[in-house]
């Protein structure tokens, strides 16, 4: 079973990884501070109350700036791209007292299962690291038409070899026509 961390260090936030993502992942930084994430909420009693897997949607957010519940901004830090993993919130670090009714009543645990899609800068931003994104796509790109090229070349090869055999064997069949024309007179 998944190793369970506890991100706030009194069990206010729990965080267990679903998939782990690639180790060359990236995560939220002060460069890149703006996520897009999938989730799944859910009440202890196991009640779905929000899910973007529904419609397929993406929810956006800048790590750090209180748009979200305290236990999202303690737990995506944490997350690399590419990363699912469970989060256990305590009231303290969601709702608290207040609760979010009708959905999430008053002093609720809430369970997501956050999956991080994507970390990008701030718009506006020109950071060094967003070039080197791009320069590394423009180079897979560039990789990708080149191979592309290059399977169309060896189709290309593939099909002309094809076509001469052919021929090679219709002349075969021709020239065998020919000769058993002549016995029969």
């Amino acid at each position: 079973m998944a190793e369970t961390i506890d991100l706030s260090g009194d069990g206010g936030v729990l965080k267990t990884v679903v998939r782990r993502a690639k180790d060359d992942a990236i995560s939220p930084s002060d460069s890149l501070p703006l996520v897009d994430v999938h989730y799944e909420g859910t009440l202890e009693n196991g009640e779905v109350f929000d899910t973007t897997h529904e419609d397929n949607s993406i929810f956006s957010f800048e790590v750090g700036q209180g748009a979200v519940i305290k236990a999202w901004d303690l737990a995506l830090r944490t997350m690399k791209v590419g990363e699912v993993a469970k989060l256990t919130c305590k009231p303290e670090y969601a709702y608290g007292s207040a609760g979010s009714p009708p959905e999430i009543p008053a002093n609720s645990t809430l369970i997501f299962e956050v999956e991080l899609l994507a970390c990008k800068p701030r718009k506006g931003s020109s950071l060094g690291s967003v070039s080197d994104e791009k320069a590394r796509l423009e180079e897979l790109k560039k990789q990708r038409e080149l191979a592309a090229a290059t399977k169309e070349e060896e189709k290309k090869k593939r099909e002309e070899a094809k076509a001469a055999a052919a021929a090679r064997v219709q002349a075969k069949l021709d020239a065998k026509k020919g000769k058993g024309k002549g016995k029969g007179k």
